[in-house]
């Protein structure tokens, strides 16, 4: 079996492949304060849970945009697994060609949507992949797995923040897609205009690319 891991700037993504099925899936909050046998510890426990036997994870690739927390999980693995991690970044082979000004500035979590994607779905077309994270993240990537281009906007949850934060009247909404764009309240009001204010930047994007 092998352990990956997606470790984002707001959530931690922990999946268990045997072969080609995947067994098990978790999330946890990422902490860059949290130390190597905590992780370990939470990773042990949620295994059990599923009845998932350690032992039998022989291998374990590590996909991070954070690198205090990569670090820790690295030393977790080694720790608690007994395993060198593969560490997704530059000098790996990906089976993608990253053809940037800058190839190593290239995040680990867009590299790897980009591998699934082109993987799983490309069937020798080009496609754009888009992200919602804490950024969200538009890729081109072309029918031979050459990537050369990506756009950069802020997430829906910074852009619902910065109202809330960056304001001293309008209160902290919960994000959800209001009954009409046009909004008779504040909190609706600001729900439109994320919700579909957000729906018009992916669609404008898309058309200009």
């Amino acid at each position: 079996m092998i352990l990956v891991v997606d470790i984002g700037n707001t959530n931690i993504l922990i999946g268990v492949y045997e072969g080609n099925e995947l067994v098990g899936n978790w999330k946890m909050i990422t902490k860059n304060e949290k130390t190597s046998d905590e992780y370990g510890i939470s990773i042990l426990n949620l295994l059990s849970y599923s009845n998932i036997d350690h032992k039998k994870i022989k291998s374990a690739i590590v996909s991070s945009v954070v690198p205090n927390v990569m670090h820790s999980f690295e030393n977790t693995l080694k720790k608690y697994f007994n395993i060198e991690p593969i560490v997704v970044g530059p000098g790996v082979k990906t089976g993608i060609t990253i053809m940037t000004e800058n190839p190593k500035e290239v995040g680990a979590d867009r590299i790897v949507g980009l591998v699934a994607a082109h993987e799983l779905y490309s069937k020798g077309h080009a496609m754009i992949v888009i992200s919602f994270g804490t950024a969200t993240t538009y890729d081109v990537i072309n029918e031979r797995g050459e990537y050369k281009y990506g756009i950069t906007s802020p997430g829906i949850q910074i852009s619902a923040e910065a109202l809330w934060q960056r304001t001293a009247q309008l209160p902290k909404i919960e994000i959800k897609k209001p009954d009409s764009i046009l909004a008779k309240n504040t909190v609706t009001s600001m729900q439109a205009g994320l919700i579909y204010g957000y729906i018009g930047q992916v669609e404008y994007i898309i058309k200009k690319i």
